[in-house]
C-alpha cells in the first residue's frame, strides 16, 4: 500500500523530471511563515474542537513571475501530540507523540489555476508515508487582498492510519475499543477558502476555513466520534523572498 501511495501522489513528477536537473541560477523562491491560532478538532477523528498553535507555512512559490509551468518545492507538515490521558474517549489507548513530516511537492500552474502532488516521509509520532492530490483556484482581488478555493484528497500509508485510527489488541483490552486494524490510502477530503490580507509590505493577514470529511477505514475507526473535521485558523506572516 505504501508503494501506491507513493506512486500515485509522485505520478505528474515524471513530466517535470528534466526541469529538475536545470540550474538553479537566476531563479527565485518565496512563501508566507509566521503564526496564528488554529481552531480545530481535538485530534483527528474527535468531535470537540479546540485552540491550538498555528505555523504557518504557506504559499511557497518559484519563479513566482512565472504564471506557468511545473514547480518542484518542498513540502513540510506536522502533527500535535496525542495523550490519551486528555480525552475521555481516548482513555486506556497509547499516547503519540508530535509528528514531523519532510518531503515533495509538484506543482502545476495554468493561469489562476493550480493543480499538486506532494509526499512526505513521517518521523517522531509516526513513521509513515503522506500526501496529497488537490487543486487550488487563485482569485487577486487587488494589489492586497488574494483569496484561494480548494479541493483536496489526503492519502496515508497503513504506518499512518495504523498510528492515529487503529486499535492495537492490548489497546482494545485496556480501552474498551474494538480491535482494528486500518488498511492505508485516502483517509480524508477537504474544501477550503483561504485569505491573504498584505496590510503592510510583506507582512499579511492570514485566515483559512476548511471542511474535511473523514473517508474508508480511517471514517471507520471506533475512536472517530465524528467524520465531519471543520478547522478555522487566523494568523499573522511574513513574505520570505530568496533569488539564487
Amino acid at each position: 500500500m505504501t508503494r501506491l501511495i507513493a506512486l500515485a501522489l509522485l505520478s505528474a513528477t515524471a513530466l517535470g523530471t528534466p526541469a529538475m536537473a536545470q540550474s538553479l541560477a537566476g531563479r527565485s523562491f518565496s512563501f508566507d511563515a509566521g503564526l496564528g491560532v488554529k481552531y480545530s478538532p481535538e485530534y483527528m477523528g474527535s468531535d470537540n474542537l479546540d485552540s491550538s498553535p498555528w505555523l504557518i507555512l504557506k504559499n511557497a512559490d518559484a519563479d513566482r513571475d512565472k504564471p506557468d509551468g511545473f514547480s518542484f518545492l518542498p513540502s513540510l507538515n506536522y502533527i500535535g501530540k496525542r495523550e490519551a490521558s486528555d480525552y475521555p474517549d481516548l482513555h486506556g489507548m497509547s499516547d503519540v507523540g508530535i509528528a514531523g513530516e519532510a518531503g515533495l511537492k509538484v506543482s502545476y500552474r495554468m493561469g489562476d489555476m493550480t493543480s499538486y502532488g506532494a509526499i512526505r516521509k513521517g518521523f517522531g509520532g509516526h513513521h509513515g508515508v503522506v500526501g496529497e492530490l488537490g487543486a487550488k483556484y487563485r482569485m487577486e482581488y487587488n494589489d492586497r487582498l488574494t483569496l484561494w478555493t480548494g479541493a483536496e484528497l489526503g492519502l496515508g500509508s497503513d504506518d499512518f492510519t495504523d498510528t492515529y485510527f487503529g486499535v492495537t489488541g492490548g489497546e482494545s483490552i485496556s480501552s474498551g475499543h474494538r480491535a482494528y486494524d486500518p488498511e492505508g490510502g485516502a483517509y480524508i477530503a477537504r474544501l477550503s477558502v483561504e485569505a491573504r490580507y498584505e496590510f503592510m509590505p510583506d507582512t499579511a493577514l492570514m485566515g483559512r476555513l476548511t471542511y474535511g470529511r473523514l473517508l474508508g477505514d480511517a471514517s471507520d475507526s471506533p475512536l472517530v466520534q465524528e467524520r465531519n473535521q471543520p478547522s478555522v485558523s487566523i494568523g499573522v506572516a511574513r513574505r520570505l523572498n530568496f533569488r539564487f
